[in-house]
C-alpha cells in the first residue's frame, strides 16, 4: 500500500496530517525560518539544504514553502519579497525567471465536496514555469498550471489555466491579453 507521501507525489488524494509529511513540513519550516533570519547577504547554504541542491537563485525574505525538495529552480532565478511555494507536487521554474513581491505558487488543492475536504483529504498537481517568465506582484498560480516561455503575467492575476509561451496574460481568472513576438529561449 502506498504511503501518504507516495500518494501526494503521484497526484492522488492523500492525508496531509500523515506523521512523515508533518515532519517534512516542520523541517522545511525550520529551514525557511533560518533562511529568513539571515542578514542582508542571504545564506545560500541554508537554501541548498532546503532545496537539496546548490543554486544561484536569489530569493528575498520572507520565503516560505511546504517541503523544498519539490522545487526545481533554473539559472538566474530572482524572487522579490514574500514568495510562497506550496510544493506538495513538483514546481519547475526555468532560467531567467523574475517574480515580483507576494507571489503564491500552489500545487495543493482540496476536494470541492465538503465531507472529504473536512476529513482532511488533499491533492497536488505540478506547476511548470518556462524560461524568461515574469510574474507580477500578487500573482497566484494554481495547481496543474503551466506557463510558457517568455510569458508575462500581470500583477494581481489568478492563474487557473495554463498560459502559452510569448503571451501577456492578466486578470482573475487570468486570460491572454496579447501575444508577444516569438523570442529565442
Amino acid at each position: 500500500m502506498p504511503s501518504e507521501k507516495e500518494k501526494m507525489l503521484a497526484g492522488e488524494l492523500y492525508q496531509a496530517n500523515d506523521p512523515e509529511l508533518v515532519a517534512e513540513r516542520l523541517r522545511a519550516k525550520t529551514l525557511c525560518h533560518r533562511y529568513n533570519q539571515q542578514p542582508v547577504e542571504l545564506d545560500r547554504r541554508v537554501l541548498a539544504e532546503l532545496l537539496g541542491y546548490e543554486t544561484d537563485a536569489h530569493i528575498e525574505t520572507a520565503f516560505r514553502c511546504d517541503y523544498g525538495y519539490n522545487i526545481r529552480l533554473g539559472r538566474n532565478f530572482y524572487a522579490n519579497y514574500n514568495l510562497v511555494v506550496l510544493d506538495c507536487a513538483l514546481v519547475t521554474i526555468g532560467d531567467d525567471v523574475f517574480v515580483a513581491p507576494n507571489v503564491v505558487l500552489s500545487t495543493a488543492g482540496h476536494p470541492i465536496e465538503a465531507e472529504p475536504r473536512v476529513a482532511g483529504w488533499e491533492f497536488a498537481k505540478p506547476i511548470a514555469i518556462g524560461n524568461k517568465v515574469w510574474l507580477g506582484a500578487g500573482v497566484l498560480v494554481m495547481p496543474g498550471v503551466t506557463i510558457g516561455d517568455n510569458a508575462v503575467i500581470g500583477a494581481g492575476s489568478v492563474v487557473t489555466r495554463s498560459i502559452p509561451a510569448n503571451a501577456v496574460a492578466v486578470g482573475n481568472p487570468c486570460r491572454v491579453l496579447r501575444e508577444l513576438p516569438d523570442a529565442a529561449t
